[in-house]
């Protein structure tokens, strides 16, 4: 009886809190009404987080789009961005759609119509210095109880009202002076946020994750993934133990495992789940000696949602060599497997298995390849450790396998459907090869100002005789094996999204934003975006409609691969970026897509000069490729060097790269950068624009 009371007792609190245009309720009435909405259960009128709800699914529960009719879904609104990044996740929260493109500029945008609402710009270019030179922008927000979350490149994290873009409070999470920066999501549960960060890649980086409270933005905890120096004492008994997995002075390199990510809540064990990443640097043999698993780097640990204590891990790649990194989502699901119901959590990381772990323990309970693997040959059930392939840690010279440092999956979300069963990956399949020749624990250094410094040399291709680099692989994570497979152009696809409608909604870097027949993968609907899609869409209703709205664009990692996706003419200065808005029987049309050729600027003094182009090759390898692009060809994140005229002035050079003319566009300054450095870098460039008028850039 006293159970029955207390839900009668609950029913009118969320009534009551369902009539804020905001989202916003008064004291513990918004609260309630935010736990609701964020719940895995909850009907699927808003799309409040990254992932939905707290398990991450990117699933929707709604169902007016549906198998039936979703040939009628058209175009209701459009609206173009400025250039920035666009590959971010939106929310939608009583009918107002919020998102971070570009740095971390906010947005509030009315589903109905389009109509921009406010926007917020947090100038986190001009305040980042150094940390401008990784990452490339925000990923996406968070909500809760009427306020929208972001983060910055800079390590601010900013809360705003919902109803007016005011900033509510701002709270730094890290050191100004640090290679640290955050492009992730923030993640919010039971009144606290919680973010991570990244720049294990290009420094030495301890990581660590922290919460705050969501409503005053007062640091409520923090847990480190990596144990930090012995003598100056540890955080907690984790750390300790964590240490004891480790060798030599790894201290002194930082050590890695940042949450720049992956973060899940399962409400149901009060857990925050925290996929870690890469060591720092990435070679073990430089950071720890080749000894120790190294915890908890690439894990999959759990700590207690009220006090960050540890809980339990469960480590995918011990003494981690490669970047297989385990910050991909991971989603939460109850399945029946062997008979027994299991609450498990499911991951599909960089180094192509498939994990079904029981999320109350840590217990693995199955993994197997979702893509091509040969660094491995399975994964020891007993003791849930890898069964590596020979050399796989190049201990006996260069060594190929697949798949790569990109991943069999990346960042962008794959989706679980509880209705049919079936994980949708964003699957790659390509192959690297991996080579430490010269360097040494004694040679390597850190190079300067956030360089990328791996302590391994690495090069990414395609597989010798391959026709087909990428998938959209729907995954059944009880009998552990793909149900169906689309190919794709190239290796990157969109995030996904499946609904109760019997639809997986996705995107392609060939313009098209498609949707397909969850069980069978067959193509229902397509629509031509004029632009490349990689952004996970969203699905919710506004007045009782259902809507499903995507960003249009490219951006991020999937930009660093232009020799890949030079034939679809995807240029940073010209690509559309756009938010589209979908409803049934809607008929809005696009702008024609304008076309695009690479063509070389004008250099008619350009002589080579091998040497100076050798050393140039490196520095900008080092520095500029992770935005322009490999061997200079760039992919949409940024110009393409190519054909930029300012190259060709070596002033105009010198004031955008040592100066910091466009820092304000999001182009670090490089001041550290000698006459001599910014001479080979520019000749470099120049060298490759020659190929490029020459025989087209190949």
């Amino acid at each position: 009886m006293k159970a029955r009371a207390y839900w009668l007792w609950l029913a009118p609190l969320l009534l009551s809190a369902c009539g804020g245009g905001d989202g916003a309720g008064t004291g513990g009435d918004g609260e309630v009404r935010a736990n609701a909405i964020l719940a895995d259960d909850s009907g699927g009128d808003d799309w409040p987080a990254f992932g939905r709800t707290y398990g991450e699914q990117h699933y929707s529960p709604l169902t007016q789009i549906d198998t039936g009719n979703v040939a009628q879904l058209g175009l209701a609104w459009s609206m173009d961005l400025p250039p920035g990044n666009p590959a971010t996740g939106p929310i939608a929260v009583d009918g107002v759609i919020y998102m971070a493109t570009g740095y971390s500029i906010v947005r509030a945008i009315d589903a109905r119509n389009g109509k921009q609402l406010w926007s917020f710009d947090p100038k986190a270019p001009q305040a980042s210095g150094k940390k401008l030179r990784q990452g490339w922008g925000s990923r996406g927000i968070a909500w809760w109880n009427g306020k929208v979350i972001t983060a910055t490149q800079d390590g601010r994290l900013v809360a705003l009202d919902a109803k007016t873009g005011a900033v509510s409070w701002s709270s730094r999470t890290f050191p100004q002076s640090d290679s640290r920066f955050i492009s992730g999501p923030p993640r919010v549960f039971d009144g606290k946020v919680v973010i991570g960060h990244g720049g294990a890649d290009s420094g030495p980086i301890r990581g660590y994750v922290t919460a705050y409270d969501a409503d005053t933005g007062e640091q409520l905890w923090r847990f480190y993934t990596v144990p930090g120096n012995p003598a100056d004492g540890f955080e907690s008994e984790a750390m300790e133990m964590a240490a004891r997995t480790w060798s030599g002075e790894w201290w002194k390199y930082g050590g890695g495992g940042n949450v720049w990510n992956a973060i899940t809540y399962d409400a149901e064990q009060d857990l925050v789940l925290l996929g870690t990443g890469n060591g720092a640097p990435w070679n073990h043999k430089i950071r720890s000696d080749g000894e120790g698993d190294n915890l908890f780097l690439c894990s999959i640990v759990a700590v207690d949602a009220k006090t960050g204590e540890y809980r339990w891990h469960y480590q995918i790649n011990p003494g981690e060599s490669w970047d297989f990194n385990a910050s991909m989502d991971m989603e939460l699901a109850d399945l029946t497997i062997d008979g027994r119901q299991r609450k498990v959590v499911m991951t599909a990381p960089k180094n192509g298995f498939f994990y079904v772990i029981d999320r109350t323990n840590g217990e693995l309970i199955s993994a197997e390849p979702f893509v091509t693997v040969t660094w491995a040959k399975g994964i020891d059930k007993a003791t849930g450790r890898p069964i590596e392939a020979e050399n796989v840690r190049y201990e006996d010279g260069p060594v190929t396998f697949q798949p790569t440092p990109v991943g069999a999956h990346s960042w962008l979300p794959m989706a679980y459907s509880p209705q049919s069963g079936l994980a949708y990956i964003p699957t790659l399949d390509l192959e690297v090869t991996y080579d430490d020749t010269g360097i040494t624990k004694e040679n390597f250094e850190w190079v300067e100002g956030m360089g990328l410094a791996s302590g391994v040399g690495y090069a990414v291709s395609i597989p010798e005789g391959a026709e087909t680099t990428g998938y959209l692989t729907a995954y059944d994570p009880v009998a552990q094996k793909p149900a169906w497979r689309i190919p794709m152009d190239v290796p990157f696809s969109g995030g996904a999204m499946a609904t109760a409608g019997g639809l997986v909604f996705q995107g392609r870097v060939n313009d098209d934003f498609v949707a397909y027949d969850a069980k069978s993968g067959k193509v229902l609907w397509t629509f031509d975006a004029k632009a490349p899609v990689i952004a996970p869409p969203i699905t919710y209703t506004a007045d009782g409609v259902q809507y499903v709205t995507v960003i249009a664009g490219i951006g991020t990692s999937p930009g660093l691969f232009g020799p890949m996706t030079a034939k679809f003419g995807i240029d940073y200065r010209t690509q559309a970026r756009r938010v589209l808005t979908f409803r049934i029987g809607a008929a809005g049309t696009l702008p024609a897509k304008q076309p695009y050729t690479a063509v070389a600027f004008a250099d008619p003094d350009y002589r080579a000069d091998a040497r100076l182009e050798t050393a140039g090759e490196g520095i900008f390898n080092a520095r500029c490729a992770v935005c322009h692009g490999g061997a200079v060809i760039a992919g949409g994140t940024a110009p393409d060097l190519r054909t930029s005229a300012a190259v060709a002035d070596p002033a105009t050079f010198h004031q955008i790269v040592r100066g910091g003319a466009l820092v304000h566009n999001g182009m670090p300054q490089f001041q550290e950068l000698s006459d001599r450095e910014l001479r080979a870098l520019r000749q470099y460039i120049r060298a490759r624009a020659a190929d490029l008028r020459k025989d087209g850039g190949a």
